[in-house]
């Protein structure tokens, strides 16, 4: 009998909890309140690009979130935030989600992320006029050389990692890396092949560095609460169904993240 009372106040328990963590998911609390809140930095072109002047925004990562709050039935609000404090806005509660970011074990750590819907990879840049100096990575591992990155985002570890001899020049938003390289204060950047592309189109002066090969492939996905598995869950099956319909591919082709 007190074995069978033990069986029942077990399962009475999980229930308990299983009911508890489906009341407390942000899926119910965006359903109810008929929102959606995205993290999304507003700096990362072609993904999230702000608009100072009418303060909205507009990329890949805006079109996958708008189209996310569609399929929920909710608005969508965009809440402004930055790399160093894109996981905490997550675990505080200050949205219930991000747009991309890259896969990391030290993001990992205190959030949780979706299942991945693209990958990208590291490649740096340099002044044009500069690019007869730097046709690889080694070229750039050198003392006399300055590289740039932003506070918080993966290519901040990236440069000390990649650049060790060379002096890491960390500046933290909203400035941005690639503007010290533009005015000159550092030699060279590294970002995603992604906003590589971008940035040389938008700035004649800048090149990509003609490396071997690009480093640090890396998976990219949407930012969410560790603990809660009923959101990650639906986020996961919307990503599943979204990418058998060819929605990501389609968006891809239209922000030119793939040909």
């Amino acid at each position: 009998m007190m074995k069978l009372l033990k069986a029942v106040v077990a399962v009475a328990a999980l229930t308990a909890t299983s009911v508890q963590a489906q009341a407390e998911s942000a899926l119910q609390d965006i359903l109810n309140d008929g929102v959606l809140k995205v993290g999304t930095t507003g700096d990362w072109n072609p993904m999230t690009v702000k608009d100072p002047a009418t303060n909205s925004y507009k990329g890949y990562d805006i079109d996958v979130m708008t189209e996310l709050a569609k399929d929920l039935g909710v608005e969508v609000e965009f809440v402004p935030t930055d790399w160093k404090t894109l996981v905490s806005g997550v675990t505080s509660g200050k949205y219930h989600i991000t747009g991309s970011a890259s896969i990391s074990p030290a993001r990992a750590k205190a959030a949780g992320y979706s299942a991945s819907y693209f990958s990208l990879a590291t490649v740096p840049l340099v002044l044009k006029k500069n690019g007869d100096k730097y046709s690889d990575w080694a070229d750039l591992n050198k003392a006399g050389v300055t590289v740039a990155a932003t506070l918080g985002t993966t290519q901040e570890q990236q440069v000390k990692d990649f650049f060790p001899d060379a002096k890491h020049q960390i500046v933290e938003a909203p400035a941005r890396d690639f503007q010290e390289v533009l005015s000159g204060r550092a030699d060279a950047h590294i970002t995603s092949n992604v906003e590589a592309s971008t940035l040389v189109e938008k700035y004649s002066q800048m090149m990509i560095v003609p490396v071997s090969a690009p480093k640090a492939p890396t998976p990219v996905a949407m930012l969410l609460p560790q603990a809660d598995q009923v959101w990650i869950n639906y986020i996961n099956t919307w990503i599943t169904l979204k990418q058998e319909r060819g929605f990501f591919a389609e968006l891809g082709k239209k922000w030119k993240l793939t040909n």
